[in-house]
């Protein structure tokens, strides 16, 4: 009798402990993904019976809950929906998060461990949860003049402080309306998804930091000029034969110069000219030269190949590996299988005008819970040196160069040192995409901008793009 009360207590304290160990899992370590399950219909009620943070520039909210009358407390919406689509994203039902409504949700939903105290609060309150508010780096005039400047192309606009890694704006064209997706009528939702996922321009892409990457064309040229000084191969002084057709190794292909300039004034170039007029003969024969390994390394040095989250996640830029010589002859006028972000190329002008250091890219500048305590406040962070200040120096003139005395002089500004890089990349088709990536003012850099125009003609893309540029310059300096 004894032992059948011995094992039936034993059995009864394992089933005890499998079930203890079993709801400590469950609530301790799996309680993030069992909340993050699309098919956890209770946790997204949750979610909007609380009041979710605001998203908010220069003071006024972008993404705020309002009340709702349907089976929702809370309707997510966004009174300059257009503008900041592609930054905030959408918060829907049906679809889940983007932007930063999925990067920042633990914050924007009050759910994040700095706000464990705060919840413990409001439990003993009694007072509805609220999550925090997440202030941008984001200046808004800036927002809207590179939201104005897109409108009936598509392209993409980043504009960032180069000392500090701000983001001042960043835009992606043509935009959507994350209103409708965050609607609480399903079928009106799933309609519109439908719509915006078929939509051949893409508009649910951010094509700042992803999508389908672009085609740099010769703002590369910007790292072949430091691959150039950095090897040793060159300096300054360096004169390089600059033919209309450099026949490529081992093919039946030449590789034309740039028409668009005075590429065809001379037989020879310096560095600084060929930049400057964007010929793309003497920068082929400059990578052939130091290789593809040191351009390689110059890339990854400037954030090629390296991921990076601001908090929003950004698409890896590629530098191709494995390359003939003849490859590599167009991956250096940033052709070939070379593919980039905006923001990538913002950030090398960014780094060049910062003497060779490129600070970390962020949104965030402030995050605070609903009784407006800190729970985060920017602080600016080096991310890497990308070259030394010596060579930075160096192409920085020369990129101020291309600006006074080349065809990027669309970009300048009157009184102010403006450098700047343009670039043409072909598309395969009889279009193509319009480049320009600079920095103003050249000695005390307040911003680093790149803009690119997709599928226009080369004059037209080359004014839009310069201008552009020039009227961001105008809007920074005249704050």
């Amino acid at each position: 009798m004894n032992t059948a009360i011995r094992r039936a207590w034993i059995a009864s304290a394992c089933i005890f402990v499998l079930l203890l160990g079993t709801l400590t899992y469950v609530q301790f370590f799996d309680s993030k993904d069992l909340q993050a399950n699309a098919w956890n219909s209770r946790t997204l009620y949750e979610s909007y019976g609380s009041q979710r943070g605001s998203i908010v520039v220069d003071g006024v909210e972008v993404a705020v809950s309002v009340e709702s009358n349907d089976g929702y407390a809370f309707q997510r919406t966004y009174p300059q929906a257009d503008i900041y689509a592609g930054l905030t994203g959408y918060f829907s039902s049906i679809y889940g998060a983007t932007g930063l409504e999925s990067a920042m949700d633990e914050q924007l939903s009050g759910n994040s461990d700095a706000q464990f105290y705060d919840r413990i609060a409001q439990m003993f309150t009694g007072n509805t949860a609220a999550g925090a508010s997440v202030e941008l780096t984001i200046d808004g005039e800036l927002q809207q003049l590179s939201y104005n400047l897109l409108q009936g192309h598509k392209g993409s606009i980043v504009a960032l402080n180069p000392q500090t890694g701000e983001i001042l704006a960043m835009v992606s064209s043509p935009s959507y309306d994350p209103n409708v997706l965050a609607s609480h009528n399903a079928e009106l939702v799933i309609a519109e998804y439908a719509a915006l996922n078929e939509d051949p321009a893409r508009p649910l892409y951010n094509r700042a930091i992803a999508g389908d990457t672009y085609a740099p064309a010769s703002t590369f040229k910007i790292i072949d000029a430091v691959a150039a000084l950095e090897s040793g191969e060159y300096t300054a002084d360096s004169v390089i034969p600059n033919p209309q057709n450099l026949s490529l190794p081992n093919t039946d292909v030449t590789l034309p110069n740039y028409l668009g300039g005075n590429c065809t004034a001379r037989s020879e170039a310096t560095i600084e000219w060929a930049f400057a007029q964007s010929c793309n003969t003497p920068f082929a024969q400059i990578a052939m030269k130091v290789g593809q390994e040191q351009i390689a390394q110059t890339a990854q040095n400037f954030g090629y190949g390296q991921d990076l989250s601001i908090p929003l996640t950004v698409s890896q830029s590629v530098f191709p590996t494995n390359m003939e010589d003849s490859q590599l002859a167009l991956a250096s006028i940033g052709q070939y299988d070379v593919k980039t972000t905006p923001l990538q190329v913002a950030m090398t002008s960014a780094a060049i005008a910062n003497e060779g250091v490129q600070m970390k890219p962020n949104l965030i500048r402030s995050v605070k819970s609903h009784n407006l305590s800190s729970l985060y406040d920017f602080s600016a962070e080096q991310l890497r040196r990308s070259t030394s200040a010596e060579v930075a120096h160096q192409v920085r003139d020369w990129m101020v160069n291309s600006v006074d005395q080349g065809i990027a002089a669309g970009a300048g500004v009157d009184g102010v040192s403006v450098g700047g890089k343009t670039g043409t990349a072909e598309t395969g088709t009889d279009t193509v995409n319009s480049w320009f990536t600079g920095f103003a003012p050249a000695n005390d850099p307040q911003v680093a901008i790149a803009v690119v125009y997709e599928d226009v003609d080369t004059t037209t893309g080359s004014q839009l793009s310069t201008s552009a540029s020039q009227q961001i310059f105008e809007a920074v300096l005249n704050q």
